[in-house]
């Protein structure tokens, strides 16, 4: 089984035998839907194999290939009267450099439209009866000469426009100076990213343009050149379509159950795999109710690769090519209330959630320090940081971190906010590394002391509670290479603040499991001020009435706990349970039970 691991060429894929899993039932739902579609979904999830998908559907010159690429694929039972029957032109935004000066960034955008056009010229040549004429000072003179081309001919034009938002997005969040001076010159003025979607407006007024299937991540972009293009239908939410890009779990299931077997497992190893598979890269939802999670693609084809040719797990479950979604959380956690949505986004007892998502998000609306929690959510939701996850009591839609791989891109970003120096990070890891290979909880907490409260006590914002002392805690210890982190596990209908089980492939290392509960002790329940608490012995501390109450309540709860965990795991466990007291932002106590 070979797997199509960052290959988005639906022709590759078909005719080297690549594994694709069927979507082509779609087609008939995306004809239906309407001529002009806008269609987004977060980075590498297939969005430019589904351009591939409809290119080679669709162009009149791949009619000779339809049997040989849909034969055996849905579609190809039952084909609609409108495969084979455009001119078909493809620009990817993606290949749009975004650096440089303004008018050099346009230029640019230009190259690669006229690169584009001179490609459909030659593809369509014998069709044409005139000959289109490249503008290298402006491609949207070349455009409209394609369009009179294109009416020469018994066709129309289906244009599909690849990552229509990353050039521009680029440009906003790549954190250059002068980002935004640069987002402004090139989408407000005339002549430039906006004057191209009029002209794609105006073709599509009768003018050769019949369809356009436009995909991106955000609507970011599109709401800063609406004026000049206000047709898109925005199919995101579409029920139907949930999967269109992505992996369902019987998919998900079924591709593991073929791996194992080539590796010879047992069927109790795949059942494992596929619970870190779960862990790990399933969430998604794009559909606000009555439809499953779906599984990232291009983590599941990077997790089977290696498992299928090294018959084990990959060591680092995070792949590299989702690296720059940390990007956009860096560039989101530093807009105007953008860091105090990073800190709540890993409530999990208290999930965000919104009456409903916003959908206009121009620069102006992302900058303004007037931004709503609904707003700066709506916004990590169409990025994929935060998902679908149901409707609470109220009526509101829970907004959630998707899965495992996601929350370690949380807790990078609030470890470079908290600790800016990556030395103190380094010294950091060292305390943890102390915690999880000998259960010393003390160098931990001192180093919480001494870096991370002072940090906290500086950050008005922050409003002191268990939450707070817990997200310092796994800020500093979520590590998905040896551990599966859970911040708040059901429990038998309770909650653990924090869990973190080995990988069942790590066990063979001399590595602990770590059940802790969190504890917060307000100042204003002590009669000692916050210097004579930093200068009072362990045992003294412990000796306060509030503290003792809360180890009380700790005591109660981490038995029940620790007998769940232990239930689920079996002998394999080597469970380590600590209670953690926070006395304001002054000092950590902690006891192991």
């Amino acid at each position: 089984m070979k797997f199509p691991y960052g290959i988005s060429d639906f022709y590759k894929i078909i005719t080297e035998e690549y594994l694709y899993i069927d979507r082509t039932d779609r087609l008939p739902l995306l004809e239906e839907a309407g001529s002009t579609l806008l269609f987004l979904r977060p980075r590498r999830y297939g969005k430019s194999l589904l351009l591939s998908l409809l290119e080679n559907y669709y162009d009149v010159a791949k009619a000779a290939d339809f049997d040989r690429l849909f034969g055996k694929l849905a579609i190809g039972r039952n084909p609609t009267p409108l495969h084979n029957r455009y001119l078909v032109m493809r620009w990817d935004f993606s290949d749009v450099a975004p650096h440089h000066n303004v008018d050099q960034m346009q230029q640019n955008l230009f190259d690669h439209i006229n690169d584009r056009i001179k490609l459909f010229a030659q593809r369509y040549a014998d069709l044409f009866k005139t000959e289109i004429e490249i503008s290298d000072r402006n491609a949207m003179i070349s455009f409209r000469s394609a369009l009179r081309a294109v009416e020469t001919t018994p066709y129309k034009l289906y244009l599909l426009i690849d990552e229509y938002d990353n050039f521009a997005n680029e440009v906003l969040m790549g954190g250059r100076p002068q980002s935004r001076e640069r987002y402004e010159g090139l989408v407000f003025s005339e002549g430039d990213f906006k004057s191209v979607f009029k002209s794609v407006k105006a073709g599509g007024a009768g003018f050769g343009v019949d369809r356009v299937f436009i995909v991106g991540v955000s609507p970011v972009v599109l709401d800063d050149v609406t004026s000049g293009f206000n047709i898109a239908e925005n199919i995101y939410f579409r029920e139907d379509l949930n999967d269109l890009c992505g992996f369902t779990e019987a998919e998900v299931a079924a591709m593991l159950q073929r791996t194992t077997e080539g590796c010879g497992l047992s069927s109790e190893k795949m059942q494992e795999a596929l619970t870190l598979m779960r862990i790990f890269y399933n969430g998604s939802q794009f559909s606000e109710e009555g439809v499953q999670a779906v599984y990232n693609p291009t983590a599941v084809f990077y997790f089977l690769k290696h498992l299928a040719r090294t018959c084990r797990y990959p060591r680092r479950l995070l792949d590299s090519n989702l690296a720059p979604d940390y990007q956009k959380l860096s560039y989101i956690s530093q807009l105007p209330n953008g860091e105090q949505l990073v800190l709540a986004a890993l409530d999990e007892a208290n999930p965000l959630s919104v009456t409903t998502l916003e959908d206009r998000f121009g620069i102006r609306q992302i900058l303004a320090e007037s931004n709503t929690e609904t707003f700066m959510a709506s916004l990590l939701y169409y990025l994929g940081i935060l998902t679908l996850g149901g409707v609470n009591q109220d009526g509101k839609l829970i907004l959630q971190i998707p899965n495992l791989v996601i929350q370690g891109l949380y807790a990078e970003r609030l470890a470079e906010l908290l600790l800016p120096d990556a030395q103190e990070r380094e010294a950091g890891k060292r305390a943890t590394e102390t915690l999880y290979q000998q259960g010393d909880m003390q160098p931990l907490c001192d180093f919480i002391e001494q870096r991370i409260f002072p940090v906290f006590d500086n950050r008005d914002y922050i409003q002191a509670n268990e939450l707070t002392i817990k997200t310092a805690f796994l800020t500093l210890l979520f590590n998905d290479t040896f551990y599966v982190m859970d911040s708040e596990p059901a429990l038998q209908r309770s909650y653990a603040d924090l869990t973190m089980i080995l990988r069942p492939e790590m066990r063979r290392f001399h590595l602990l499991d770590i059940l802790a509960e969190f504890k917060f002790v307000k100042l204003s329940e002590l009669t000692q001020s916050g210097v004579e608490l930093r200068q009072m012995e362990r045992n003294a501390l412990l000796a306060l009435d509030p503290v003792k109450t809360k180890l009380a309540e700790a005591k109660t709860q981490l038995p029940r706990y620790r007998k769940t965990l232990t239930q689920k795991y079996g002998s394999a466990l080597r469970l380590r349970t600590y209670a953690v007291i926070a006395i304001g932002f002054e000092r950590l106590v902690w006891l192991e039970m």
